[in-house]
């Protein structure tokens, strides 16, 4: 039996034989060519036929009212709309006098490895559509079809990489789990893989002599286990069987309440990051949306989304989640998050640069929009409002002054809008420290742990070398989160978590007899938490001031 350790990007086990997927972009071709100008003309020919092969894509997807689809296929159609890579094929084809699939394939590893050593979710997004565009070039010259996935049977699928369009092509009910070699956490293909709910690692060896082998994936510890003796099998289906037991036992309480074991309600909430998984909150049955990011209506654009889209948008939520709540962040986006659009200047250390509140509080107008859309959505349900990256109280004062103006604006027009709550995300150490102040001028603040985290650590969380040091629940994070919830209830704010934190479930109790008034977590992780907090005794003092 062959041990390989990785990443678990979802948990699960799955046992099954490897197929081992080829990848398509790993293709070298000669680089002598003596006529320039008709390799420019064929780079040319074979980039308008990626285009309508794109376009057609996006057009399904919209039809199909699949956002995350959509935005993948308008991403990668600006990429080769702007001048960077296409500029870099035909001039590497001109100056040095190479095949376009040379000049392709080429651009696509320089420009991979000048992004690789950043970790910001935009940036490994754009390397993604850079090295899928590549491949679908390369496919293209090379007149080949894209290979279907087709088993007869269900199996593990291992791949050195997999694009989010390889992923989108998958029969999903083929798919027992996924073992790729590259990958991140946060990249799309991570997203659309999450969203099968089968176990996935990433950082695995991958080897192509794995094909038809049999696997044992522990998604829990992080493990593949290749051509398992029978004994090792036989371990592994009992706890696979009560996996699925358990599984069965977290579908069964889908419309449970979310209710201690002493009696006291708890507020459970949803993350969403688009109006896709709208659908898996009222699934779920939580008590609204504790964190609607709002940055996907912003990226993979040519130009800023007008005031009509955001409106659009804010209100298919407010009516879809009818009376519950919904808690809209405002635009939180930063130097590496970002589109060529924005025009916003490189900067050396973007997560302590330019981002959240502070670029909004610079860029008014699309600031202004931006809150009109979602007062404007207010009268067709219950929502609420939140800032990123708030650090003092002058800076909610100035946010105080920008909503007055749009609330009067909209006054003057007569168009109909709701008094909404208004609070930020407490991600550094210096909104805790401010807590107290910060809410005698809010109704709510929201705890987001991520980067509260890897700011009170000095620690980037993205960064692999510091793995075994990264320590989410650190003495010094349940210290922050014990202050943030003391001091916002002194001021009569209602306290929430809403980062990775607030899944973590050997810390739910203690979330809850802390006082915590509301955790707000990713749909798949609804089921898990309300299933610890239905199994807690919180005692008598516990009451949420969102009841």
């Amino acid at each position: 039996m062959e041990i390989y350790e990785g990443q678990a990007i979802f948990q699960g086990i799955a046992i099954g034989t490897i197929r081992y997927h080829y990848d398509r972009g790993q293709f070298r071709y000669p680089n002598g060519i003596s006529d320039v100008k008709q390799e420019q003309v064929r780079y040319q020919s074979v980039k308008e036929e990626a285009v309508e092969q794109l376009t057609q894509a996006y057009r399904e997807a919209v039809a199909a009212a699949q956002e995350r689809d959509a935005l993948l296929c308008r991403r990668q159609l600006q990429v080769l709309a702007e001048p960077g890579f296409s500029s870099a094929i035909e001039s590497m084809i001109r100056t040095e006098k190479v095949t376009v699939s040379y000049a392709v394939s080429a651009t696509r590893d320089e420009m991979s490895a000048t992004f690789a050593g950043l970790k910001d979710e935009a940036v490994l997004n754009r390397i993604n559509d850079i090295r899928e565009i590549a491949d679908r070039l390369l496919y293209i010259l090379g007149g080949l079809a894209r290979e279907k996935f087709t088993p007869e049977e269900p199996v593990i699928l291992a791949a050195e990489k997999l694009s989010p369009s390889e992923v989108m092509e998958l029969d999903k009910s083929k798919v027992l789990g996924f073992l790729t070699q590259s990958g991140s956490a946060l990249s799309h293909t991570s997203i659309l893989v999450k969203a099968m709910n089968v176990p996935a690692l990433i950082h695995i060896p991958v080897q192509s002599k794995w094909e038809g082998r049999m696997c044992i994936m522990d998604g829990y510890a992080g493990k593949a286990y290749v051509d398992p003796d029978e004994a090792f099998l036989k371990e592994y289906r009992k706890r696979q069987k009560q996996e699925r037991q358990e599984q069965e036992y977290l579908q069964s309480l889908k419309h449970k309440e979310d209710i201690t074991a002493d009696g006291h309600p708890v507020c459970l909430y949803a993350n969403i990051s688009n109006m896709e998984e709208l659908d898996c909150v009222l699934e779920n049955d939580v008590k609204g949306i504790g964190l609607l990011r709002s940055e996907f209506q912003y990226l993979g654009r040519e130009g800023y989304p007008t005031e009509k889209e955001l409106f659009q948008a804010y209100r298919q939520a407010a009516e879809t989640m009818g009376e519950r709540l919904t808690v809209i962040r405002t635009l939180d986006i930063g130097t590496e998050k970002k589109e060529a659009y924005m025009g916003l200047p490189e900067e050396s250390n973007p997560a302590m640069g330019n981002r959240g509140i502070r670029l909004c509080l610079q860029r008014k107008r699309m600031f202004q929009e931006q809150i009109r859309a979602i007062y404007r959505a207010s009268a067709y349900g219950n929502l609420a409002i939140m800032y990123p990256m708030v650090t003092s109280v002058e800076e909610v004062r100035e946010i105080r002054k920008i909503v007055d103006e749009v609330k009067e604006g909209l006054r003057a027009q007569n168009i109909p809008y709701k008094e909404i709550q208004q609070g930020i995300v407490v991600e550094t150490p210096a909104a805790v420290l401010m807590a107290r102040e910060l809410a005698r001028e809010l109704d709510f603040l929201h705890i987001g742990t991520n980067d509260l985290t890897q700011y009170t650590l000095a620690m980037d969380r993205q960064n692999p070398q510091l793995k075994e040091r990264y320590q989410e629940n650190h003495p010094a994070i349940m210290k922050m989160i014990r202050m943030t919830v003391r001091e916002g209830h002194r001021e009569g704010c209602w306290v929430g978590i809403c980062g990775e934190l607030a899944a973590d479930t050997a810390l739910t109790a203690e979330f809850l007899r802390i006082g915590v008034d509301m955790l707000s977590v990713v749909p798949a992780c609804i089921l898990p938490v309300r299933k610890v907090i239905r199994e807690t005794k919180v005692g008598e003092g516990f009451s949420s001031r969102l009841q």
